[in-house]
């Protein structure tokens, strides 16, 4: 069997086998940055091509080396000083390359997916539920990629795998303990995926979350990043949309519909009030000519309330039409018909007789 294996093994000295190594290492990286810059040549035409090369040239260099030298190492004899050793070593290194490489990868394909679909546009839902899709999955992908790579290197490690089925055979409890503790983890990757898929939120959706209104500008492998109307961030955990209510205002559309409220009299001219909204309305570019009607929604002992609705393609060019039309319907209100602004009525008894108002 000695024998066997050792008719097998080309080199039996550390001089050769280094010597052996050097140009093996060599030739893999030269032909490595060949092969790299022809590529890097033919993909000037290929923005995909490109980020992909740009992302995983330096792991692909790495990987490529580290198996080059395995191939010397395995083909050295077994009784060279700590031959073993080195092996083990640069198959740990491979598997981390390998891991590094996969990584890259993932980021690159979900860069490539956002170029292909811009989020610029004015009609950009696809664009969003796209890059939303692929940069959840790439980043919960990643997230399993280097957990398996680093669960592969240690299982190269006889004493920790010896170990690791020590503590599945008689530590429960302690396992116990761990899943607990790794349960936002778990919980956060698990939403990233449900979100991935089912896609409650997209990046640059416009929400309401816990009374705050703002846009998705980030979403991360465990947190969402809300940017909120005034410059202020919200960061939101995952699982939290999944486990609670909230106001996603472009869940299938931008499309908005806004209410403005006034509150006047009872002899208010309602028709009057309609026509001076249409104008308004019809000389507005934020208006998209779906909704604008003014109707009385409710009243009090006092008063009448007035709703108006307006229509926008969007909710910020909704805000600036609210706030359009209320400030012109008041000054409408106050030229035209101030008497019939909200009033406090009184009614006084009259002056009984006889009685005189000392002077």
């Amino acid at each position: 069997m000695d024998q066997a294996m050792d008719s097998q093994s080309i080199f039996y000295s550390w001089p050769s086998a280094s010597i052996a190594a050097a140009l093996v290492l060599l030739t893999a990286v030269v032909a490595t940055r060949i092969v790299l810059k022809i590529v890097r040549r033919w993909e000037s035409n290929h923005d995909s091509l490109r980020t992909m090369v740009d992302c995983t040239a330096d792991p692909t260099l790495v990987a490529i080396s580290a198996l080059a030298l395995q191939a010397v190492w395995q083909a050295s004899s077994d009784d060279l000083y700590l031959i073993t050793g080195v092996r083990h070593f640069t198959i740990v290194v491979l598997i981390s390359a390998l891991t590094w490489l996969i990584v890259r990868m993932l980021r690159a394909a979900s860069r490539i997916i956002a170029v292909m679909y811009p989020s610029n546009a004015d009609d950009n839902l696809h664009a969003r539920r796209i890059q939303t899709q692929a940069r959840l999955l790439s980043r919960t992908l990643m997230v399993f990629a280097l957990l398996f790579g680093l669960a592969a290197a240690l299982m190269t490690f006889p004493s920790v795998r010896q170990v690791g089925m020590g503590l599945l055979a008689s530590a429960g409890v302690a396992g116990l303990v761990v899943g607990f503790a790794a349960k936002p983890l778990l919980g956060n990757l698990l939403a990233g995926l449900q979100i991935a898929l089912t896609q409650p939120i997209r990046l640059d959706d416009v929400v309401v979350v816990e009374g705050e209104w703002g846009r998705i500008g980030e979403i991360t492998g465990s947190y969402v990043v809300v940017a909120l109307w005034d410059d202020r961030r919200l960061i939101v955990p995952l699982q939290w949309f999944i486990e609670h209510p909230f106001q996603n205002w472009t869940r299938t559309s931008s499309q908005i519909i806004g209410a403005v409220m006034l509150w006047v009299d009872f002899g208010f001219p309602v028709d009057a009030l309609r026509a001076e909204l249409a104008e308004i309305c019809a000389h507005r570019a934020e208006w998209d000519h779906r909704v604008c009607v003014a109707q009385v929604t409710d009243s009090t002992d006092r008063t009448m309330q007035v709703r108006i609705l307006v229509s926008s393609a969007s909710a910020a060019q909704n805000w600036d039409l609210r706030c359009h039309v209320r400030e012109r319907l008041i000054e409408f209100l106050v030229r035209e018909y101030p008497r019939y602004l909200p009033q406090l009525r009184i009614e006084l008894p009259s002056v009984l007789k006889g009685v005189q108002v000392a002077h």
